[in-house]
């Protein structure tokens, strides 16, 4: 199948279980889920692999077992590339992110010291400012409120530091160029343009050695 977009009923497929997320809704619904939503993925997915790396769709069903919100499914579908890469599609319209959303502690514990090092600190600063350039915005995630321990408070990377994961996100509203080939070139481009973060963390973070991880 190749990848022509996502119609209008996709969206309106998760506008829909917004307002009703039952099991009812989902079995009546299931059809238009594979065809409308899941199909278009998997066809995006191949289309980016040879750059990209094979890519893998999330699973429709939330884990609601730690939750109190027991909604039993996703208002989005979610696909991950093995060569780095989240893309998502919602009633809002399309999202993609890249980096490390959550470090390990061993990944974190080599994130900050990438970033107070002065030479590979600044390099990370040049990385951002030229993703942002593209596009893409750079976000930390679940940042202190104060400084890590064994980091001064004045550090010139503080802001960087108090960071427990990294990502590139773009978002784009609902549009007509949603249902065309222009999603695939615009999800591309921001593969690109994020890649030199992606790139970095992996040189100076990797994976988790921890086991489980």
């Amino acid at each position: 199948m190749t990848f022509e977009g996502w119609p209008a009923e996709a969206l309106e497929f998760y506008e829909q279980l917004e307002t009703d997320n039952s099991r009812i809704f989902w079995q009546a619904h299931k059809s238009r889920y594979e065809q409308d939503v899941r199909a278009p993925m998997a066809a995006l997915l191949e289309a980016l692999e040879p750059e990209f790396g094979p890519g893998k769709i999330f699973r429709p069903n939330r884990d609601v077992r730690f939750s109190a919100d027991k909604s039993p499914y996703k208002t989005h579908v979610g696909g991950h590339l093995a060569g780095g890469g989240y893309i998502q599609l919602s009633a809002d319209g399309l999202a993609c992110g890249n980096g490390m959303y959550q470090l390990a502690t061993d990944q974190l514990a080599r994130y900050r010291a990438a970033v107070a090092e002065d030479v590979s600190g600044a390099e990370l600063l040049r990385v951002i400012a030229a993703v942002e350039a593209a596009g893409p915005r750079v976000h930390g995630r679940d940042a202190l409120k104060t400084a890590p321990r064994g980091f001064a408070k004045d550090h010139p990377r503080i802001e960087l530091l108090r960071n427990k994961g990294l990502v590139a996100w773009q978002e784009w509203e609902p549009a007509a160029w949603l249902g065309t080939a222009q999603a695939l070139d615009r999800i591309a481009g921001f593969l690109r343009a994020s890649q030199p973060l992606m790139a970095w963390l992996e040189g100076h973070v990797g994976p988790s050695e921890l086991p489980g991880r």
